[in-house]
């Protein structure tokens, strides 16, 4: 009901709830490709479970709640979250493959025609030229050069180029044209669908035609239409072979979306461990806060009884400023240790907050929880740790998938020995049809007469086919690079894998530090606790003694700061405890598995219990 209200009064206060997500376009599908995906904004205000905390001015905080601030607002956890979703969106673009697709130039179809049609094809079908558009295009579909083979692109490409062109030759030699000048109008459209495979081949399926208007009076067939479709397919024999090389690269991606995770889950577990020691730190900074506070007091009860009695005369004015001093001392402690709480207060609304809010920065932080220490650790054998951290720590996943990327990478290079051979195999069907024309009194083959039709009947019909088997082969006789480049990632891959087993080992060295160091606060705790008792004990036996005028003053100052001292040690004995096992938890890996919060949790950015 209370967040519903606070929706109603301000929404944009449930801004924080929408997901960090990217949303695909919804354009039709021949549209949709070219379209971008839309991101929400970023999301900068504080979650209603914050301001719902606080009353009266003061923020009542138990160690859940302050968990669960701290992954709905620490603003470096919600940077963290942009990164699963980047490597997600690396898979889809390594889906696609590569290189980048070339384009075909149109400049270069502008005064191309088919072979036999017209003047300038008749000359080119004859042998006497080289042909009018054969050089254009040398530059389309290069590619990035990179280390390893470079992997088909994936993507169908559909590429259309069309050009009209009107062209005018003088001709010196008019045995051919029969026209001073040749005046040709072209219509030219090619159509061509690749598809790259992920075997190492490329499938490719072109259309073309050829559209000839001109002056010569020679032309059997004027206009004239040639159309053309042929089918290519092409493959790879030794380098770039195979799923295994040509699917590298999305492996590698998929695999570094479950490392974005675990190191999220990273962040995520060092900013829980972080909450944890600042609330406790807080939790601790009161208790000593209290310690000083009783310690204030006795010594105001003490002064107000040495001023009591040296007015009745049992005590001589000479110490009452002792007892001054005394009390002076004891509220300057008091003062440092409010200052102290301040302090941990502001670092602890530091990592539960998105933005400034001034009922924040105002409100007086009142944790709930206390320290509890259990009888018993009951840990279980060094060796059970050990295999418990190397399961769930995330940084060992991480080593882990970055030794697989390597060696899925290393594929690349491998393959990059080998020679360059490429089988090809292609078929193509051509037909030519126009206007009759009476060149010398003889008309054109009636089979050529007619429209676009005629001549792609003659395509489909296969009248005129062509074939086409070839083999392309590169050896280099050196290949110095390919082995340089092999030898590198070999090299790295070693490397790799000796760092990751010195991480092991200073995993073992590390939890086994931890276990000690939680044994020797238990037992620090146990000593300080015993300490504080006894002194309990002394200054309740010299405070008898004093009332007595058994004991001086002196020495009842000197156990009151005795016990001082000791609630002190106590309190910061706890606190190292406490931060003991918050760090046995993290170097295990295990802090959000015992602080119930989850991977889901943390991406989404909201706790979903209360």
């Amino acid at each position: 009901m209370k967040r519903a209200l606070i929706a109603l009064l301000c929404p944009c206060l449930l801004a924080q709830d929408h997901p960090i997500s990217v949303e695909r376009p919804r354009a039709p599908i021949f549209i949709r490709p070219y379209e971008g995906a839309s991101v929400p904004p970023i999301r900068v205000s504080n979650s209603d479970r914050l301001r719902g905390l606080i009353r009266a001015n003061r923020l009542y905080l138990t160690v859940q709640d302050a968990i669960a601030l701290a992954v709905e607002n620490n603003l470096n956890l919600e940077v963290a979250r942009y990164g699963p979703l980047l490597a997600e969106w690396a898979v889809e673009r390594f889906q696609g493959g590569g290189a980048l697709r070339g384009a075909a130039s149109a400049s270069s179809q502008a005064s191309t025609v088919a072979s036999g049609q017209g003047v300038t094809g008749s000359i080119a079908s004859a042998g006497l030229s080289g042909g009018a558009g054969g050089s254009g295009g040398s530059g389309a579909n290069n590619v990035i050069q990179q280390v390893g083979t470079v992997v088909p692109n994936f993507d169908p490409v559909l590429q259309n180029s069309t050009a009209f062109s009107h062209v005018t030759t003088p001709q010196a030699n008019q045995s051919v044209s029969q026209t001073n000048a040749l005046v040709d109008v072209h219509h030219n459209y090619a159509t061509t669908l690749q598809q790259g495979l992920m075997t190492g081949g490329l499938f490719v399926v072109q259309q073309s035609e050829s559209y000839l208007k001109e002056n010569a009076p020679t032309n059997s067939l004027n206009p004239s239409v040639a159309p053309r479709i042929s089918v290519s397919f092409q493959h790879n024999l030794f380098q770039g072979f195979g799923t295994a090389v040509n699917s590298r690269n999305i492996r590698i991606a998929m695999n570094q979306t479950t490392a974005a995770q675990e190191s999220f889950r990273s962040q995520v577990l060092d900013l829980v461990a972080n909450v944890l020691n600042r609330y406790w730190d807080v939790v601790s900074g009161n208790e000593t806060l209290k310690a000083r506070q009783r310690s204030l007091d006795i010594a105001q009860k003490f002064y107000d009884d040495t001023n009591n009695e040296i007015k009745i005369g049992v005590l001589a004015g000479v110490e009452l400023p002792r007892a001054n001093a005394e009390l002076a001392s004891r509220r300057q402690d008091f003062i440092i240790a409010q200052a102290t709480v301040r302090q941990q207060e502001n670092l602890l609304k530091e990592a539960l907050s998105r933005k400034e809010d001034p009922l924040l920065e105002s409100a007086e932080i009142v944790p709930l929880d206390r320290i509890q220490v259990p009888e018993e650790d009951n840990l279980p054998r060094l060796r059970e740790l050990v295999a418990r951290a190397m399961a769930k720590r995330p940084d060992i996943a991480v080593l882990k998938i970055n030794d697989e990327n390597a060696e899925i990478a290393a594929l690349g290079t491998i393959s990059s020995r080998l020679p360059v051979a490429q089988a090809i195999l292609g078929a193509y069907d051509v037909g030519a049809a126009g206007e009759p024309q009476t060149v010398n009194g003889q008309g054109p083959n009636s089979y050529f007469v007619g429209g676009f039709g005629t001549a792609l009947g003659q395509v489909f019909r296969r009248n005129y086919p062509s074939e086409r088997l070839a083999a392309y082969v590169s050896i280099l006789l050196g290949n110095r690079r390919a082995q340089s480049d092999y030898g590198i990632d070999q090299l790295q891959l070693r490397q790799s894998q000796v760092t990751g087993q010195r991480t092991r080992n200073q995993i073992v060295v590390s939890v086994s530090n931890q276990m000690i160091a939680l044994q020797q606060a238990r037992a620090r705790y146990s000593a300080a606790v015993n300490t504080r008792t006894l002194q309990e004990q002394l200054l309740k036996a010299e405070q008898d003694r004093f009332s007595l005028g058994q004991a001086t003053i002196s020495s009842l100052i000197i156990v009151q700061r005795a016990l001082v001292a000791a609630q002190t040690s106590e309190v910061t004995a706890l606190a190292n405890y406490q931060r003991a096992r918050v760090s046995l938890d993290q170097e295990l890996g295990e802090t959000l598995e015992v602080n119930h919060v989850s991977l889901d949790e943390g991406l989404s950015g909201h706790i979903g219990h209360e």
